[in-house]
């Protein structure tokens, strides 16, 4: 079919360089496809982006955000790339709207407990330069290393410490926001206290891009705690009898900070890749940690850990050893990739579902023949299972899709959740309806059509 063209690819880039100014405008054809294309599934509706926007202003979004405007353009908005849900990948002929360089911190108030960052900052360089003041950032998902403040706040990230200090949009009293239109909207603030008007801040984090760009942050700050961090590791006969000790700990009144949990594959696939020999104590492996408490709150842990009949339960108060057990739990995920194709999904449950979740994906695995990998942050009902396959096999088995999608239903059937810390992007967008309700979902369009009515923001992320 002709398609008479109101306009040429090189009449928006000329456009688009002249609105942004601080930052650049790339059409190369390796920075198009490193920044449109992750390394994860992808689907038909992934595409080579038309420009990738390395913006370094609030002046450079509104900008580009104006040419989008003009000629119709989808906007992706990007910042360090480590969604795994399909969230930031480029969408054929889009914008790739990146905050990565926009990364710096603005401001650490020691007085105020907070700080205030653009959102291109690294979540772990933020921790750094609060505990040179006696203060740290809670938040503590696995990607804390590369992972931008900007990206946690839309996608809500988890983590190992939310335990105890909450997810990220617990952590959250302000943001600053470029709407689709080109307003930049200042939400909430830096008291810790606040009850005017609708909750809009929190309407944002989560959002995943699809409602506004985020241009600033004001994070809550935390003292670090006094006392001697302990850390240990325990193991059971299964996963099951692990989530039981799991729930009577966090009900014992201690405030765990860390209760990450390991079947006994994903111990096996460590000691492959590390040269450990933990599989050795046999079945599921639950790492924990208090920050604080002493020893009285020690000394309970170690007493349910006896009543739940945990064995090789080792407990130390060593920084180094703390240390290598920290990066244990997070080389799980290259230990389990490594050399297969593999899915790692991301469901949350009532505490008192966790067991019951265990039990079935482990008997769902061996009904369907699929190989899972079972871990999680215990500790807040959420769990990660990993479906893996045979590299040389390209397409994704049917065993493993029906693996998937009973496994979701299950979740749901639980009263839970089927994205608990890695957000939805493509690959769930379809189970709205079943998640939310159809009023919900519904509610949820007309949300997106206030904020976004040209629904150039991310578009089919989030909501589809």
């Amino acid at each position: 079919m002709t398609v008479f063209r109101a306009f040429s690819a090189q009449q928006v880039l000329t456009d688009l360089k002249a609105e942004v100014t601080d930052g650049q405008v790339l059409t190369d054809p390796a920075t198009l496809k490193q920044f449109s294309f992750s390394k994860r599934l992808s689907d038909d509706d992934s595409g080579l982006a038309l420009a990738y926007v390395e913006a370094q202003s609030t002046q450079d979004i509104q900008g580009a955000l104006k040419i989008a405007r003009k000629y119709h353009i989808a906007v992706v908005p990007q910042s360090q790339t480590t969604s795994t849900v399909i969230g930031s990948d480029g969408i054929a002929g889009c914008l790739i709207l990146s905050t990565a360089k926009m990364n710096h911190i603005l401001e650490i108030s020691k007085e105020d407990s907070v700080a205030v960052v653009e959102p291109g900052v690294v979540n772990g360089d933020l921790d750094h330069e609060a505990r040179k003041q006696g203060m740290f950032y809670a938040p503590d998902p696995g990607s804390k290393p590369m992972s931008g403040i900007g990206g946690n706040v839309a996608t809500n990230a988890g983590g190992m410490s939310t335990v105890k200090y909450g997810a990220t949009k617990d952590n959250v009293l302000g943001l600053k926001v470029v709407l689709a239109d080109g307003r930049e909207i200042k939400l909430g603030g830096r008291t810790l206290k606040q009850a005017f008007g609708y909750d809009l801040t929190q309407l944002m984090v989560g959002s995943e891009g699809t409602l506004g760009i985020i241009t600033e942050v004001i994070v809550k700050l935390m003292p670090i705690p006094l006392g001697t961090p302990v850390m240990g590791v325990a193991f059971f006969d299964s996963m099951t009898a692990l989530a039981k000790a799991v729930t009577a700990i966090r009900i014992s009144g201690v405030y765990p900070t860390m209760l990450e949990a390991l079947d006994g594959n994903t111990v096996i696939a460590l000691d492959r890749y590390e040269k450990n020999h933990y599989a050795d104590n046999n079945g599921a492996m639950l790492i924990f940690k208090l920050d604080n408490g002493g020893e009285a709150s020690m000394n309970v842990v170690k007493q349910l850990l006896a009543d739940q009949r945990a064995g090789h339960v080792t407990i130390t108060t060593d920084p180094t050893e703390q240390a290598q057990l920290e990066r244990l739990r997070q080389d799980m995920l290259p230990a389990v990739f490594a050399g297969q194709n593999h899915i790692m999904e991301d469901m949350a449950v009532p505490l008192s579902q966790l067991a019951p979740l265990m039990d079935y994906i482990q008997d769902l695995g061996q009904r369907l023949d699929v190989k899972i990998y079972t871990a999680g942050h215990a500790g807040d009902g959420n769990v990660h299972p990993t479906l893996i396959w045979p590299k040389d096999v390209t397409e994704v088995p049917e065993n493993v899709i029906i693996a998937l999608q009973e496994m979701f239903h299950k979740t749901l059937e639980l009263g839970g959740t089927i994205s608990g810390e890695h957000a939805v992007g493509m690959l769930k967008n379809q189970w709205n309806n079943a998640e939310l309700g159809e009023d919900v979902d519904q509610l949820q369009h007309q949300i997106k059509a206030l904020f976004d009515p040209m629904n150039l923001l991310n578009p089919k992320r989030k909501i589809n």
